[in-house]
């Protein structure tokens, strides 16, 4: 197994950060790496995201874990399991105006060590998205 994380420590609460992370067509008007998301991001909606670390690529997704306040679960990849992807976003309550926001996508499946070497290094999208993400959400830029 391969992945790729970040977090960040978000002064709002919950709610608020959920409000602008289950927005996926305003994802674009912040700083979060993501050019367009194609879709709402609803439990078990399918997705298309296009990201700035892979220009004109689309990333078609499921939503597989959806709880408001809570997080939600993003799959995508191959038939038969060949190569999977699954991001999880995650919103912990510090206290009622801190939260802690985690962001983690494993990929996985017999194809992985072929494809792995492919990927860019996704790291620092995955920076800017939670640096986007708290910026957003405590200044509304």
């Amino acid at each position: 197994m391969k992945s790729f994380e970040s977090s960040a420590r978000i002064n709002a609460s919950p709610a608020q950060v959920w409000a602008v992370l289950s927005d996926g067509a305003g994802w674009a008007d912040w700083e979060s790496g993501v050019e367009r998301v194609e879709g709402d991001i609803t439990e078990s909606a399918k997705v298309k995201i296009f990201s700035e670390a892979s220009p004109g690529r689309a990333f078609p997704l499921k939503v597989v874990g959806y709880e408001p306040s809570r997080g939600m679960t993003f799959s995508g990849g191959m038939p038969l399991g060949l190569f999977r992807g699954v991001r999880r976003y995650t919103l912990r309550p510090v206290s009622d105006s801190v939260t802690e926001f985690h962001m983690r996508e494993e990929y996985t499946g017999p194809l992985l060590p072929l494809i792995w070497r492919s990927i860019p290094d996704l790291q620092p999208s995955f920076d800017k998205f939670a640096t986007g993400l708290k910026q957003r959400v405590e200044t509304g830029t």
